[in-house]
């Protein structure tokens, strides 16, 4: 078959080098896009008089036949026209004729692949914004249930203090909603409009840049070719924001999978998100928040090979480009179906509340509040510290907890400790007590829920 670009070539292309240099196996997947791209490519040429009106009629009615024929499942794609571009402009060419091949007037591959894969993150982001938002309100809606349900919170896997469960779960609240503060700003860099272009260097025919741009509802119309059809800043840019999200939720994953085993006993995973062993039947395994954990080396790993393509490229653009599209469909099928699965596993998870609230009376989690008690009775901090350390030994010497010891007791490491000293000590008192802003009193949590909800409600409103 002769090649659409084969003009100058007295050859056919080796068959080994069309199946090594094909795309089509994974950019098919911006038929819609290439479609639409093309449509408001064509409009903007009979506009501008530069092919005729009639042609212009003509090619839009074909590519809408296309895009039903796709869409039916009756579209022949061929490996031999290399892409999902070629084989799109070939069909039409054998369509409507010879009017066919004035569509790609003043366009390029390099930019018109660019404008389809923004275009297709443009509507992806989108989908992982919203996916993101379900995941959020799952937490949510679990922390307001258990804003009473004490839990010892951790540093260095350590029991550190007492919180509360609607707090930690929160805390996950919190890094998701940086996740959708950076897609969002990833979307301004995606929503560029680079059709123009052309190879590198625009084109000498009077094009109207703006009417595609408002055709394709982009805000912005990148400013210099060759970094338009070079530009792969923006697809580095959703992996990275990609990755960061991933390591979130195998945080996450990683968490309800320690929590979920039988020394920490915090909380039971449902039958239905976890798998049995093939060998031992009394297994419950994690498999879900397993394979999320594992997945996200996947996404690291998309992210460290395109910044590796992208990394020695001269202006402007080069064929290693086209290694962009598998990492960048595999990031968005990765991230939305863990997002799926989290969410509809998430409302599912039963956590034992009496388990977490002995876990937090236990191992000395009060220390920091007895040390501050001092330091309000005018004690230095450090000093503080110092009796606190001092009273902990005391304590394990004694195999007792400091909740067993009398007001003599205390007495004998700082005459400041006063019969008071009880109403400080527990693990409610101490979460209680933690009323700065930001903090795990419950005050503090139910006033965030309130305004997490509230804003909520707000972004709906103007959905």
């Amino acid at each position: 078959m002769k090649k659409l670009w084969g003009g100058r070539f007295k050859g056919n292309t080796d068959k080994v080098v069309e199946s090594f240099t094909s795309s089509l196996s994974f950019d098919v997947r911006l038929w819609n896009y290439d479609i639409e791209g093309s449509m408001a490519h064509v409009k903007m040429l009979g506009k501008q008089k530069i092919i005729p009106r009639k042609d212009a009629a003509l090619i839009l009615r074909g590519l809408a036949e296309i895009r039903e024929e796709i869409q039916a499942g009756t579209f022949k794609f061929r490996d031999s026209l290399e892409d999902v571009h070629m084989n799109i402009e070939h069909a039409l060419i054998k369509k409507i004729g010879p009017a066919g091949g004035k569509l790609h007037t003043a366009r390029s591959r390099n930019d018109q692949v660019a404008l389809d894969l923004r275009l297709f993150l443009r509507d992806e982001i989108s989908e992982v914004e919203k996916l993101l938002r379900k995941l959020q309100q799952a937490l949510v809606s679990a922390a307001e249930k258990h804003v009473g349900t004490l839990m010892p919170g951790f540093t260095h896997l350590q029991k550190a203090q007492p919180v509360l469960l609607a707090h930690h779960l929160l805390a996950y609240f919190e890094m998701l909603e940086r996740d959708c503060e950076r897609f969002a700003d990833c979307l301004k860099r995606v929503n560029v409009m680079p059709l123009g272009s052309a190879a590198l260097a625009g084109t000498t025919l009077p094009i109207d840049r703006k009417f595609v741009a408002q055709l394709l509802k982009f805000p912005r119309i990148s400013e210099n070719s060759m970094d338009a059809v070079s530009d792969r800043d923006f697809v580095i840019e959703f992996i990275s924001s990609s990755a960061v999200l991933m390591a979130h939720l195998s945080r996450f994953s990683e968490e309800m999978i320690i929590w979920s085993n039988d020394e920490f006993g915090f909380v039971e995973l449902p039958d239905a998100f976890t798998t049995g062993s093939s060998i031992m039947p009394q297994k419950k395994n994690p498999d879900v928040l397993e394979l999320t954990r594992g997945r996200t080396g996947r996404v690291y790993g998309h992210l460290m090979a395109i910044l590796t393509v992208m990394k020695g490229l001269p202006l402007a653009y080069n064929r290693d480009m086209q290694e962009d599209k598998e990492p960048v469909f595999d990031t968005v099928d990765t991230v939305k179906s863990c997002l799926i699965v989290l969410s509809e596993m998430m409302p599912e998870i039963r956590f034992n509340e009496k388990v977490m609230a002995r876990a937090a009376e236990g191992g000395f989690l009060t220390a920091t509040d007895l040390a501050e008690y001092l330091v309000r009775k005018g004690m230095p901090f450090r000093d503080a510290h110092r009796v606190t350390g001092e009273i902990v030994r005391y304590c394990i010497d004694g195999n007792k907890r400091m909740s067993d010891l009398n007001l003599k007791e205390f007495r004998q490491f700082s005459k400041l400790i006063g019969g008071d000293i009880f109403s400080y000590i527990s693990a409610g008192s101490s979460v209680s007590g933690k009323k700065s802003y930001g903090g795990t009193s419950p005050r503090m949590v139910q006033a965030r829920i309130r305004q997490i909800k509230k804003r909520g409600k707000r972004f709906r409103a103007e959905g």
